[in-house]
């Protein structure tokens, strides 16, 4: 459905995307992240048709997109990060502006303006002016604004900044009933969490580069550690003792002693498991309690783009 080929933009000596590529299937949800300045909306605005790459291309559904008349762009929903509303006006007014901007005219466009407000579930505000309504019912009519012309592949840049859980649920919802109708999302977010939950594929990111496309258990897999596991040890064990043979065991890649126990990355969860409370036992000490930890898709983030804090 989208395919983004060797896309490049600088903004004078500021390379803002280096050769970025990759491909959304239809009926699949791509998520596309990066740090702050890493090119993830200047790589949206293109996709969009709102911004000109210097190099490159996107095809939607085998049509190009290059020109601000190029009917590819009609196939194309954008969910802005700013609110794109009319505050003084209701609910469906707002939509009636937007889809007569998509040339949706009288019963057609009444009867789109309803089902997208009942889709953002806001048909019982639907009358109501905008400046009333909560943080999270804008987002959902920014989305439903997006739907009217029945576009294939809906862009949302980072939809849910600020809102309650309730709200992020409800938009949640929304995005599984229009994946299951067909619909192609590519979906920017920071939070981690989020991408983890609705995308089939993730595409990272930084400095303008593409540092990973894949599934989600293909990113795991770059990790250094398959997991972690927790040991909260009894009163009196001597950490310096044991250190050295735990380091010595095969499937401990990192060790770390704390307060009460210890934390050890394993390379394989299940003999680092069971390797790891052998050699407890063997010492004689006694362990509290367990907890074992999978990989987190901000592991593989922070992995790949650093842990420092960057603002640009």
């Amino acid at each position: 459905m989208l395919e983004v080929t060797g896309l490049a933009k600088s903004y004078g000596e500021r390379v803002a995307l280096h050769d970025v590529a990759f491909l959304a299937a239809a009926g699949s949800t791509i998520g596309l992240l990066g740090p702050n300045g890493a090119g993830t909306s200047t790589a949206v605005s293109i996709i969009a048709g709102l911004l000109r790459p210097d190099r490159g291309s996107v095809r939607i559904h085998g049509q190009t997109i290059d020109s601000d008349t190029s009917p590819a762009k009609r196939l194309v929903g954008f969910v802005p990060q700013d609110l794109a509303l009319y505050e003084e006006l209701s609910a469906r007014q707002n939509l009636r502006v937007f889809g007569a901007l998509y040339g949706l005219r009288g019963a057609a466009l009444a009867s789109r303006a309803a089902a997208a407000l009942e889709l953002a579930r806001l048909g019982d505000r639907a009358e109501d002016p905008v400046e009333s309504f909560s943080g999270g019912m804008k987002r959902r009519l920014n989305i439903a604004a997006a739907l009217l012309h029945e576009p294939m592949l809906l862009l949302l840049d980072e939809p849910t900044v600020g809102i309650d859980p309730q709200s992020r649920n409800a938009i949640f919802d929304t995005l599984a009933e229009l994946k299951a109708r067909g619909l192609t999302l590519v979906y920017t977010t920071h939070y981690m969490e989020e991408a983890e939950r609705l995308c089939d594929r993730i595409v990272i990111i930084d400095h303008g580069r593409v540092l990973a496309d894949d599934t989600l258990a293909g990113l795991y897999a770059r990790l250094p550690v398959s997991g972690v596991l927790n040991v909260y040890l009894a009163a009196g064990a001597d950490s310096a003792a044991l250190d050295g043979v735990l380091r010595s065991l095969t499937a401990i890649r990192s060790l770390h002693w704390r307060a009460g126990g210890l934390s050890a990355g394993l390379t394989d969860l299940a003999t680092g498991t069971s390797q790891l409370l052998g050699a407890l036992q063997a010492a004689g000490v006694t362990i509290r309690h367990l907890e074992a930890e999978r990989p987190t898709l901000e592991s593989v983030f922070l992995e790949l783009t650093g842990r420092s804090l960057r603002d640009a």
